[in-house]
């Protein structure tokens, strides 16, 4: 579904700016980034962390179709040298040259977990990596995990969705973070959504937000 979802739109979009359009898949360890390119495509195509080490220790990229790709990146939260280590890989990727020096990457995608276990981190990620080497308006926030949002208790399993106590606990959540961003960072980001690539919950959603918000225009690496 994903693959043809909004497809004629996206290779418009894509052919009248001249690129596949690149989105950088970012966030905490632990956050489902992998988890959720795989709920995108339908598909195992980036290995999950099941035990305590993440899985995603490089930079990989998948494309969704001839007009969209996204790449998987190592989350921090691991320690001060790999996180050094890993946020050189993402300034780098950030700073790839596609040509006449526009920028590779078109859009930073950065994932929350349901839990909010580590917003410290989650600011750190976007004060010192993102925001100083990449354009404000091109940066998306959405919330993963939904269903264990509130420690589970809230999602119903049957019907594959939130409860209203729960759906109105992720409203006020992600207009929580909106403000929470902009106080830590300065950056008025778009309203971020939730859901759940363990699930399958809301990924249109997903998808919607990252077509809505493809640029009508190169990224120039001068910031």
């Amino acid at each position: 579904m994903y693959r043809n979802y909004r497809y004629k739109e996206l290779s418009k979009k894509s052919s009248d700016v001249g690129i596949i359009f690149d989105v950088m898949a970012t966030g905490v360890t632990g956050a489902g980034k992998s988890t959720t390119l795989n709920s995108l495509f339908q598909k195992e195509v980036a290995k999950i962390g099941r035990g305590v080490d993440p899985e995603t220790m490089r930079l990989d990229s998948y494309t969704l179709n001839d007009a969209f790709r996204l790449w998987d990146t190592p989350g921090l939260g691991d320690g001060k040298q790999k996180d050094k280590e890993h946020a050189k890989l993402l300034i780098d990727l950030l700073y790839k040259d596609y040509g006449e020096n526009n920028g590779w990457i078109d859009l930073v995608l950065v994932i929350i977990e349901g839990s909010n276990r580590d917003m410290g981190t989650t600011y750190k990620l976007l004060n010192d990596i993102v925001v100083p080497n990449f354009q404000k308006d091109r940066i998306l926030v959405a919330v993963n995990q939904a269903d264990v949002a509130m420690k589970g208790r809230y999602w119903d399993r049957d019907r594959n969705k939130p409860t209203k106590k729960l759906k109105s606990f992720l409203e006020e959540q992600v207009d929580s973070i909106q403000r929470r961003v902009k106080e830590a960072t300065g950056v008025k980001i778009i309203r971020p959504i939730y859901y759940s690539a363990e699930y399958g919950y809301n990924i249109n959603k997903l998808m919607d937000l990252l077509i809505d918000n493809m640029p009508n225009e190169k990224r120039d690496l001068v910031i």
